[in-house]
């Protein structure tokens, strides 16, 4: 059975558009391999992939961590943690594999300093309490065990979007719906929501404030056009599990009128592209504390 995570993950994020999606995962792979390089795994390693969702870091480990490695999806999401198992088991590679149902802020069924990395990629944006996730990174990690993450910093959008839901390239036309969209996406989600109570500054003091050392974080952002879409895809698919995709959005405070003229005005913008995006993501790497000469050493 699905539930809201893995209908999101598998149907709603690229919209059903098979460009869309080509695009989506060829950038997902580049965030994959530079979370996993930030992990310096090695063979013979037990990886515990947080928020597996459906395994693309959890299966890109499977060859860094080797024959003598193990890797531990964990996910709150049943329905993902089946739907890797059977790939898992199409690909032969289930006896290397474990899954575990839970969320990032409570892994008690992993054992306190059992693993030798921790990865994530995109979880922290759904967790409230945020300071209790990093002390079960800290908690389930060997001495000397690695941390390597990816997070969206949301809030770097909504401190630097030009105050319009299409970012500048509204048509006077339609402003008025815009912002109406806008506040009724704000709405579901406010300023205290998992996803914007955070910043870069918030995710290094958690990791520090947890109880790691040898922090890096690299904080990337990107102020590009966006590429032309469908309209299609552009209404069927949702930003993330906790919201409407904009056709639903549109069918729940738009009439049938206001819905025609907003289409009139703002269909042709996403499908020359051009609009003008403002994201930032962090990529943070850390070390449970060891000997600090041997860490010095490894690091």
């Amino acid at each position: 059975m699905q539930d809201r995570w893995s209908k999101w993950l598998l149907e709603a994020r690229f919209g059903g558009d098979s460009r869309a999606t080509e695009a989506g995962m060829k950038q997902l792979a580049a965030v994959r391999d530079r979370v996993l390089d930030g992990a310096r795994i090695k063979s013979g390693d037990t990886l515990l992939d947080v928020g597996a969702g459906d395994g693309l870091i959890a299966f890109g480990a499977l060859e860094r961590v080797g024959d003598d490695g193990h890797v531990i999806f964990s996910d709150i999401s049943q329905a993902l943690l089946d739907h890797s198992e059977r790939i898992a088991t199409e690909m032969g590679v289930r006896d290397h594999l474990t899954f575990v149902r839970a969320s990032a802020d409570d892994l008690a069924s992993i054992g306190d300093a059992s693993v030798d990395v921790v990865t994530t990629r995109s979880v922290l944006i759904y967790v409230k309490d945020k300071a209790t996730a990093f002390r079960e990174f800290h908690r389930v990690l060997k001495p000397g065990g690695r941390l390597s993450i990816f997070e969206p910093i949301n809030s770097f959008h909504e401190r630097h979007r030009s105050g319009r839901f299409w970012s500048g390239r509204d048509d006077a036309g339609a402003g008025d719906l815009v912002d109406r969209l806008r506040q009724h996406y704000r709405a579901l989600q406010p300023d205290d929501d998992p996803m914007l109570d955070f910043d870069e500054h918030d995710l290094l003091g958690l990791c520090e404030d947890a109880g790691f050392r040898f922090l890096r974080l690299e904080f990337d952002v990107y102020v590009s056009p966006s590429p032309p879409a469908t309209w299609n895809a552009a209404t069927r698919a949702a930003g993330n599990p906790n919201i409407p995709s904009l056709g639903e959005a549109m069918d729940a405070i738009f009439s049938p009128d206001e819905r025609a003229r907003f289409e009139a005005h703002i269909r042709p913008i996403v499908e020359a592209g051009g609009r003008v995006d403002h994201n930032a993501v962090a990529y943070l790497q850390a070390t449970k504390d060891r000997n600090v000469g041997q860490e010095r050493g490894d690091a």
